[in-house]
């Protein structure tokens, strides 16, 4: 078994949450990510719900910063934009990264904020899921460079993209989702499955769903990578760790955390062990991990970057 990827995501909204709107820590901490041997970093996204940093935006500093990581979205809401002025800020964002590119996408929950967030972007809740597939298509007819003419959502005639991305066809795009649904659409559809759960055991199962959906859609083995989305709170109390998960996704989801964590897995205790548990995964097939970490994020940086040979 091959080690996994490593990622790190930046706390884009735990800084707004915390009065914070300065984007240079955040940038350092991309950089000290990076030299310490992580291979991605990754940004959420949300307009109004849950303020933060624009994703893409960022992630052009963070992409012209750094040399070597991936940088991520952990997830673009794409239906929130036009799929063709989308299709243009990610081919010059690909080309500032130079190939490092991987968008993560989703439709997002059925929560009132959100549904509020999309009727202030004049975005129906309810066609989410078809605005979202139309409009991957239409980004990647344009990502080709070729003349594309679209009657669809978003009418095209003879429209022309430049710049083309950095790789032919555009950057890889990883949905995540859980339901039945979703990962019959990530298997068909996307490039990488990256949900946010369940525990590693559950994930290799619905893994194993994924990868023959795939195929009974004719697509090559290895076509769509396996992903996983992880929150951890390092601490060598894990009653305490977990206490502080429970507060803090309170606090940045506005529900009680028993109802987040069902939707989201989340893990605490001391270093050792969390390398064991994200290792249950790559077990299991997952080649990158993504990382949220709640609590000191340049001390959690660096105790999981000295137990990573224990992972997979």
């Amino acid at each position: 078994m091959a080690a996994p990827k490593l990622g790190y995501l930046l706390p884009t909204r735990e800084r707004i949450m915390s009065g914070l709107n300065e984007t240079g820590p955040m940038l350092a901490l991309a950089e000290r990510a990076e030299a310490l041997g992580y291979d991605s970093i990754w940004i959420g996204d949300s307009l109004l719900a849950r303020p933060r940093h624009d994703p893409l935006t960022l992630m052009a500093a963070v992409a012209a910063r750094t040399r070597r990581v991936a940088v991520g979205t952990a997830v673009l809401l794409p239906a929130l934009r036009n799929p063709v002025v989308l299709a243009h800020q990610v081919a010059t964002l690909d080309r500032i990264a130079e190939g490092r590119l991987i968008l993560g996408y989703g439709i997002a929950g059925d929560v009132p904020n959100i549904r509020a967030e999309f009727a202030a972007a004049g975005v129906p809740f309810e066609k989410r899921v078809g605005r979202m597939l139309e409009g991957l298509r239409l980004c990647r007819a344009l990502w080709s460079g070729e003349p594309v003419d679209w009657d669809g959502r978003w009418p095209v005639k003879d429209g022309v993209l430049g710049p083309t991305p950095h790789n032919p066809g555009g950057p890889p795009v990883w949905l995540g989702a859980g339901h039945p649904a979703g990962l019959e659409r990530a298997a068909r559809h996307f490039d990488g499955w990256f949900p946010t759960g369940p525990d590693a055991e559950g994930w290799g199962e619905r893994w194993r769903t994924v990868q023959a959906a795939a195929a009974s859609a004719g697509r090559p083995a290895g076509a769509v990578e396996g992903a996983v989305y992880l929150t951890i709170a390092l601490d060598e109390d894990a009653d305490a760790g977990n206490a502080r998960i429970d507060a803090y996704l309170e606090s940045y989801y506005g529900a009680p955390a028993a109802v987040i964590r069902r939707r989201q897995t989340a893990f605490a205790g001391p270093p050792e062990a969390a390398a064991d548990w994200i290792g249950g995964y790559a077990e299991r097939g997952a080649s990158h991990i993504a990382l949220r970490f709640v609590g000191d994020h340049e001390r959690m940086l660096e105790a999981v970057a000295g137990v990573r040979d224990r992972i997979g």
